[in-house]
């Protein structure tokens, strides 16, 4: 049975514990901020289309700072590199407290300082990244990358739940403010990381070295396909700017917060931590290609399954509140493994040189997606609704799955050695 619970021997790196554990309680914190947004814009607006402006205001910061941060780590030291991103991003968050705070109304403040902190937040999660390879071996990087993504959907669990509670009692400020005092311990465990330059010959901070990273993932078929599965996971298949709507109107919480808020937003990271403690199988996986098409399609099924169940919440609120977020987290524990073996695949692909930069493009991939889904559910919703939008989503994330394998049979090939024992 140890065989299938997660693989913790990444942890007996101490560098890499420092960087975990730090991200224990920074996670908490930065979830706070994720839900408190589109929590605070619905407040003021009343409107799933304005929430869904996230969308457009996180996702043209991380394109461009994603692709340009990646360059940026691959010339500069990585270390200081990320003392600087952690830096601004406690700053972006205490400016998010003060304008709580003043009582700001103005949608659109609060929609520019969201796009600051994903500028940082664009840098800093390539760079995180591409450290990994150096710090571990290449075998231990899937159990790496299940550790991490569990601390980190462990955050996003309790984000929405201490969120959804204190927001009707404390408002928003509180949760801004927990966000930057949180932010604390993860810059100390980047500060005394030892230096990390870049191994071979390094890049440019120009546009070029930008194009360069682009051109050698045009020669990497399989990393592509990797993308573009992910790209139709999330664009097609992410309801999380519907929440607010289905929590308000479909099983009657308040305008902003409340348990059934709450739930569906940890819904999805429930099931990502579940399947993170539960991750040992991944280092003995062999055919990752499957996997992943696996999982996506697990996915897609999820989210048609939770479109069904908003659909009848006017009949069975209840049933149908728990059976939606059932759905969400199936949905979660088939993302997080999706992601493992992806970002797995990734890491281990490239030289030191070029690591940064494909990392940068898998940071827009992954957290461009929802982005863009944030805004195409959003307006979608507003002439079918929130149900049909959502369940429609998670049919295409089957459909578009199954071509796409059609498509690209050296995916559906691809193999790795798996690692042997512990």
């Amino acid at each position: 049975m140890a065989s299938w619970f997660a693989d913790t021997r990444p942890l007996r790196n101490a560098k890499f514990r420092r960087l975990w554990t730090a991200n224990i309680v920074t996670v908490v914190g930065a979830q706070l901020t994720v839900v408190a947004v589109p929590a605070q814009i619905y407040a003021e607006t009343g409107s799933s289309a304005y929430v869904g402006l996230t969308g457009v205001f996180g996702l043209v910061p991380l394109v461009v700072f994603g692709l340009w941060g990646g360059a940026l780590a691959d010339v500069l030291d990585r270390r200081t590199l990320l003392v600087c991103t952690t830096v601004g991003m406690i700053a972006t968050s205490a400016l998010f407290w003060l304008q709580a705070w003043a009582g700001n109304g103005n949608v659109w403040l609060l929609l520019c300082l969201f796009s600051v902190q994903q500028a940082f937040f664009a840098v800093n999660q390539p760079t995180r990244s591409a450290v990994l390879p150096r710090l571990l071996p290449m075998n231990l990087l899937p159990a790496a990358n299940s550790l991490n993504m569990t601390v980190m959907q462990a955050g996003a669990i309790g984000g929405p739940l201490i969120a959804g509670a204190l927001i009707p009692v404390f408002g928003f400020p509180w949760l801004y403010l927990i966000d930057t005092l949180t932010l604390v311990p993860t810059l100390f465990a980047v500060v005394t990381l030892p230096p990390l330059p870049i191994e071979g010959t390094t890049g440019s901070l120009g546009f070029t070295a930008v194009l360069d990273g682009l051109a050698y993932l045009k020669s990497q078929p399989v990393l592509l396909m990797s993308f573009l599965v992910d790209i139709i996971a999330m664009v097609f298949g992410m309801p999380r700017a519907l929440f607010p709507e289905i929590a308000h109107l479909d099983f009657g919480g308040p305008d902003g917060g409340g348990l059934a808020f709450a739930l569906l937003f940890a819904g999805i990271p429930i099931g990502a931590v579940l399947g993170g403690v539960f991750s040992g199988w991944v280092s003995r996986v062999e055919r990752q290609g499957v996997a992943v098409l696996a999982a996506v399609m697990v996915w897609g099924s999820s989210m048609l399954g939770f479109g069904l169940a908003v659909s009848l919440a006017d009949r069975w609120r209840l049933p149908m509140l728990v059976a939606a977020v059932l759905m969400l987290v199936v949905g979660g524990a088939a993302d997080m493994a999706s992601a493992a073996f992806r970002t797995s695949m990734l890491q281990s692909a490239a030289s030191d040189d070029v690591r940064g930069r494909l990392q940068g493009v898998f940071t827009v991939v992954v957290v461009g997606g929802p982005r863009i889904a944030d805004v195409a559910h959003g307006a979608v919703a507003v002439s079918i609704g929130a149900a049909a939008t959502a369940a429609g989503g998670g049919l295409l994330v089957i459909i578009a799955t199954v071509l796409a394998a059609v498509a690209f049979p050296a995916f559906v090939r691809y193999k790795v050695v798996a690692a042997t024992t512990r």
